[in-house]
């Protein structure tokens, strides 16, 4: 079964307490619609952000790899009235979309590429689409939430219609990390359905990202730990980084 296509109908429940709003508003605040409306939301899962750009009067292109999270996308489109074109693509292979104003790939999407290559080959992608003076948005975890805080597992989680059970192991290259979750979702009838996801994220140190940006081509490379809520200095999990072309 491809990747998410059962974990795509839980997801919505299981991120409900990312502030997606907080992060509309960064990508607003540096990017408004008047200076630029093409914007493509990479990684865009459910389409959760991509529905608040298109409301917020962005001309929105979703692209995702999975199908699953794209059909979910696409229905969520319809029933809030925007007008979104989903395509299943790979981020680091993106294709017959040019002439963008804003991208933006949210939600540490950029830790599921496997090697520092592929992340220098998603900014190229990115840089030969955008047009002259366009904006990138994106974030990723820090070296401490990876090598410090996911080795903490098992986590637990639980409402009324979901649980899982989420182990973590080290992964086997510097700053990576293996998730492997255990779902129970109950059905109509009130008996639990169980099924399992594994997924491997990796991130590496701040500098390698602003450098790729930079050797790429992109400038006024800037980072922020605060765009959802001010971290600690000696503890910070996510970097939102923006770079224009």
């Amino acid at each position: 079964m491809a990747m998410y296509d059962r974990f795509a109908f839980i997801y919505d429940s299981l991120m409900s307490d990312i502030p997606y709003d907080k992060y509309a508003e960064w990508v607003q605040a540096t990017a408004p619609v008047s200076a630029g409306k093409r914007l493509v939301d990479i990684g865009c899962g459910t389409g959760v952000l991509s529905v608040k750009f298109a409301k917020a009067g962005y001309d929105v292109i979703g692209v995702d790899l999975s199908e699953a999270m794209l059909t979910i996308a696409q229905n969520r489109s319809l029933e809030e009235g925007t007008d979104i074109s989903f395509v299943c693509q790979s981020m680091s292979e993106i294709d017959g979309i040019d002439d963008v104003n804003i991208a933006v790939i949210a939600i540490d999407s950029v830790n599921y590429l496997e090697t520092l290559e592929e992340v220098k080959q998603t900014f190229e992608r990115i840089y030969e689409v955008l047009s002259l003076g366009g904006q990138l948005f994106f974030d990723v975890h820090s070296l401490y939430k990876m090598d410090e805080i996911y080795p903490n597992g098992p986590f637990t989680y639980e409402d009324d219609q979901v649980a899982y059970i989420w182990h973590t192991e080290i992964g086997d290259e510097e700053h990576s990390i293996y998730h492997d979750m255990t779902f129970f979702v109950r059905d109509e009838s009130g008996n639990y359905e169980r099924f399992e996801e594994s997924h491997y994220q990796r991130t590496y140190p701040l500098e390698s990202y602003t450098e790729l940006l930079k050797q790429v081509g992109f400038t006024s490379v800037t980072v922020s730990t605060s765009v959802f809520d001010n971290q600690d200095e000696k503890e910070i999990e996510r970097y939102f980084i923006h770079a224009t072309k």
